[in-house]
């Protein structure tokens, strides 16, 4: 029994060897999703081998928890932001303090 305001979420189509009704199902399955979109003109894979850099994977092969990944993930490059914004600034200040020298040309 359901009690107001909550609902069963549609469990995936299980094909069981019958093509036309299984495909109907998980058709509009995949509609009622979003997805559709994917399936209907095709997906291709993209050729990178992981979305994350083994150097990272290294880092988070081992958590248990999504907040356990992000949190070694956040300690191990939260620091190298502040130091590109650091050197951001510094190369700012540069360009803004950049004029041509006696003797330079354009070319």
């Amino acid at each position: 029994m359901t009690t107001e305001g909550s609902f069963i979420q549609p469990a995936i189509p299980r094909f069981d060897g019958h093509y036309d009704h299984w495909s109907m199902l998980m058709e509009n399955f995949l509609r009622s999703k979003e997805f559709w979109g994917l399936v209907e003109p095709g997906y291709i894979e993209p050729a990178s081998d992981s979305a994350i850099d083994r150097t990272v994977l290294d880092t988070i092969l081992k958590k248990d928890t999504t907040k356990d990944i992000w949190d070694a993930m956040k300690k191990k490059f939260e620091g190298n932001a502040r130091v590109k914004r650091s050197h951001l600034q510094a190369l700012r200040r540069e360009f803004e303090t950049l004029e041509m020298r006696i003797g330079e040309g354009v070319t």
